[in-house]
């Protein structure tokens, strides 16, 4: 099958390698624009493309698929089907027309559920019991389209978005080798969008915790925003990045340090119980345990955080 990829994160690649592991040709690979990154703003390639020139497929970074010109060399490429998987950019009714065996987009939750941007880590912020991968035949709205496979898996206690992003890569890629090989087979299911919400990209904003919240709730944010944009408060007015945590008994005014030990750990009150700080990073200094935090700086009991 003659398939031209779109994808651009770590998510992708999985389905990108699978696809050439399953002996598929893949005859281009489309991408975001490489982009600065780190403090030193070096431009950078997307994960994909690193993947794609390793094996010698040409690569297209255009900024918008909206333009004829784009379209008319999409066309040339005669693909017998497009894979999306994290694309990052929404298919035109023109893109969407061009191959005959239609578009097949690898989204990283159960659909309709967490339609979006970012539905792993809204899995786990949502406090979601169980999430998945399924693959859908693309339409013009967003993550809209009739339903092909699904894959379900229960999300662990203490996983986090990064651990389960990498478990949901390598489950997406396998599913979409069998969506392929099965595709003649399979029933499109149309999506229920009465069950539909959003799952709306990150931003810093979302990283400031309100402690006034339930303990399982803040603890469902914190894996949720690791291992971005990772969720903070302040300590005597300094940028504290919490890591990991887990809840525990406890009660107090929300923020309200109750135990401070190296032995007893970092014991913040909450609305409703509390957490235990286990992972830590105050601002100019090094990621760490809470533990080890204690033994070089002294926090008293009753000491608010985020105050």
């Amino acid at each position: 099958m003659k398939i031209v990829f779109m994808g651009t994160p770590d998510f992708a690649v999985p389905s990108l390698q699978a696809l050439l592991d399953a002996g598929h040709e893949v005859c281009a690979v489309y991408t975001q624009p490489d982009k600065p990154q780190g403090r030193k703003q070096v431009l950078t390639a997307p994960p994909v493309k690193a993947l794609a020139v390793a094996h010698g497929i040409p690569v297209y970074q255009p900024r918008t698929l909206k333009d004829e010109a784009v379209q008319q060399q999409l066309r040339a490429l005669a693909p017998t089907v497009i894979v999306v998987a994290a694309y990052g950019k929404l298919l035109p009714k023109a893109v969407l027309d061009i191959p005959p065996r239609g578009c097949i987009n690898v989204h990283g939750s159960l659909l309709p559920r967490w339609r979006g941007a970012a539905p792993i880590q809204w899995s786990i912020i949502a406090g979601d019991a169980t999430t998945g991968v399924t693959t859908m035949r693309m339409a013009e709205g967003l993550d809209t389209g009739d339903m092909l496979l699904t894959y379900e898996t229960p999300i662990a206690p203490r996983e986090t978005a990064g651990a389960l992003f990498d478990r949901l890569a390598q489950a997406g890629a396998a599913l979409l080798v069998e969506t392929l090989d099965r595709l003649d087979e399979i029933t499109p299911i149309p999506q229920d969008d009465s069950k539909s919400c959003y799952a709306h990209m990150l931003d810093k904003t979302m990283a400031v915790i309100d402690w006034t919240q339930p303990a399982a709730a803040i603890d469902c944010l914190i894996r949720g925003l690791d291992p971005w944009p990772v969720a903070l408060t302040t300590l005597d007015g300094k940028r504290l990045k919490i890591y990991a945590a887990a809840p525990v008994d406890g009660h107090g005014a929300p923020g309200e340090v109750l135990e401070s030990a190296p032995k007893k750990g970092l014991i913040v009150a909450c609305g409703d119980g509390a957490l235990r700080l286990d992972e830590v990073q105050l601002v100019g200094g090094k990621r760490m345990q809470s533990a080890d935090l204690l033994r070089g700086h002294a926090i008293a009991k009753g000491t608010v955080l985020g105050g």
